[in-house]
């Protein structure tokens, strides 16, 4: 062969390779675009609505006000589900769904076909808390899910059935949860704001997905940005978050080392104040009855308020994951603005909440509306 046939030869090989190149990174960045296209073509919005269900949110907030005035539980309750529920997001790879996004395989221009992974969240904002199972492996039987007051759970299966009354088959489970949590912190005195609404309901709810992606009593301010981050939650979204450690209840197991065995040298956590640790040893003394609870709140346990960031410069933050948000240099600035401006916490808060809302969201076609909150379709 001649050298001008070798170089035409090899020149045509090296543009075939490249088209080729070329078709594989063109095909990626389509299926890319055709992702995000699928992720949010079908937008969240505050009046979603408004032309199938009306009245939802005051269905809903009559619902939330009835069961409040059966039991104060229901504030904390419903708000720690609502949180619970979004937090426990699983991402796994896919090489069946993509069915629905592009035929089922891309071509990579030489009759060759290979098959292109995509990232899917499970869960998130998708009610799948709520899913009861006879075999008692769902989300809700976790661990760390066991705490879960059963009156929020309550909460959102008696809203759900007031909305079903006049909307049959409309509103999501996870929208109804949304708005329950938002009502209980307006019903504890904190801000009223609007919630974005749209969500449908997931089909997969697992006990084994749980563990390790909830935050830990424990963690320190690296490991709570850190899992924050996750969700796309900044590290003030996480402090204006654990403002909600102002309402609610406690187990005595989860803080119980910080009053006996927090270190060979100091078996009480030297960061909490005196009176408070003996007020909670007290409370909670060794060996105690595990459905003992206290309140994570000493001040005003049943108003949403700032009091807590007043307690974390006090040394009272229950968890070691409270009081680290003071004792952390990086984090103590925003504590002292929250703890003297309730004008600031809750402008934090109600970001942090609806940004939290859009954590791991199904939309369009993806998951279904439940008719029984506690039951797949």
């Amino acid at each position: 062969m001649a050298t001008g046939d070798k170089t035409l030869k090899h020149t045509e090989t090296e543009k075939t390779k490249m088209e080729i190149l070329t078709r594989r990174r063109s095909g990626v960045v389509l299926l890319m675009i055709l992702i995000f296209t699928w992720k949010g073509e079908s937008q969240l919005a505050e009046n979603f609505y408004i032309s199938t269900c009306p009245n939802v949110e005051s269905i809903v907030n009559q619902a939330v006000s009835i069961k409040f005035s059966q039991t104060l539980i229901t504030i904390p309750a419903t708000l720690r589900l609502f949180f619970h529920d979004c937090f426990v997001e699983a991402s796994h790879f896919s090489r069946t769904f993509m069915a629905k996004l592009w035929k089922d395989r891309i071509s990579d221009g030489m009759n060759r076909k290979w098959n292109v992974p995509i990232l899917i969240n499970l869960e998130g904002c998708d009610a799948s808390v709520l899913i009861q199972s006879a075999n008692n492996d769902a989300e809700k039987d976790a661990a760390d899910n066991l705490s879960l007051a059963g009156d929020g759970f309550d909460t959102v299966i008696k809203a759900k059935q007031a909305v079903e009354a006049v909307c049959p088959g409309i509103v999501s489970c996870a929208d109804i949860l949304t708005i329950a949590a938002r009502d209980v912190v307006v019903l504890a005195g904190g801000p009223s704001f609007n919630v974005e609404l749209g969500r449908r309901d997931g089909l997969i709810s697992q006990a084994t997905r749980v563990s390790g992606n909830l935050p830990e009593p424990s963690f320190n301010l690296t490991q709570l940005n850190t899992m924050f981050a996750k969700h796309n939650l900044s590290q003030i979204d996480m402090i204006a978050l654990s403002g909600a450690h102002t309402l609610g209840f406690s187990h005595c197991d989860r803080f119980a080392n910080r009053l006996y065995s927090f270190s060979s040298s100091s078996p009480v956590d030297p960061s909490l104040d005196p009176d408070y640790a003996q007020q909670l040893m007290e409370a909670c003394p060794r060996n105690v009855d595990p459905s003992i609870a206290i309140n994570m709140d000493p001040e005003t346990p049943q108003t949403f308020d700032n009091q807590y960031y007043q307690n974390l410069v006090a040394g009272k933050g229950l968890f070691t994951s409270d009081e680290v948000l003071f004792t952390d240099p990086d984090s103590q600035p925003t504590v002292n603005d929250f703890a003297k401006s309730p004008g600031d916490f809750n402008g934090a808060f109600v970001t942090a909440m609806i940004k939290l809302g859009r954590v791991g969201i199904k939309i369009g076609n993806q998951g279904e509306i439940r008719t029984d909150c506690a039951a797949f379709n």
